[in-house]
């Protein structure tokens, strides 16, 4: 009489279903025992990270104020801070890029920051790859106004977590 073992298959079988139990990923298996064969198919389902919304931090304001500044030619000095309610910060898994928005809040001492504060210097959208630490800086001081173009193209995850309009460039007025 022929003896045939389970027990090599029913432990491969019990290991990959308590190490699909403790996974994030989706798993499907199939194993298929005869006295002859053993067959198993794994199959993964990667799922991407939702966009965050962060916190503006004082680190996060320090480094969108620094590049501002350097974008309009100025010192940083020549600003106080950013404008209370208008800073928007974001990181977007998808592309492993940060976005932030906001407007620059001039110094009441600058006169050059008043003015560019004032006309379309107003407001800015800032991108930077996660493996960078510099912004790349683009001036939407018209992003508010009736047909204006937006500078750049925001993914709609990150105006989703924003709460801004699909396809806009400029906080709800």
């Amino acid at each position: 009489m022929k003896r045939t073992s389970y027990a090599g298959p029913v432990v491969l079988a019990t290991a990959l279903l308590l190490a699909a139990c403790g996974s994030p990923s989706a798993v499907s298996t199939t194993t298929t025992t005869s006295s002859t064969t053993t067959s198993i198919t794994t199959t993964t389902t990667n799922t991407s990270l939702p966009t965050q919304n962060l916190a503006v931090t004082p680190a996060v304001i320090k480094s969108i104020l620094d590049a501002g500044a350097k974008y309009h030619q100025l010192p940083a000095t020549d600003y106080t801070g950013l404008d209370p309610g208008t800073a928007y910060y974001a990181f977007d898994p998808a592309t492993n890029t940060f976005y932030a928005a906001a407007g620059l809040d001039p110094s009441p001492n600058s006169l050059k920051a008043q003015v560019g504060a004032q006309d379309d210097g107003g407001y800015n959208l800032f991108v930077r790859l996660a493996s960078n630490t510099n912004w790349t800086v683009y001036n939407d001081g018209l992003g508010g106004a009736d047909g204006s173009v937006c500078p750049i193209a925001i993914p709609a995850s990150v105006l989703a977590v924003w709460n801004w309009k699909p396809k806009s460039c400029y906080p709800p007025q």
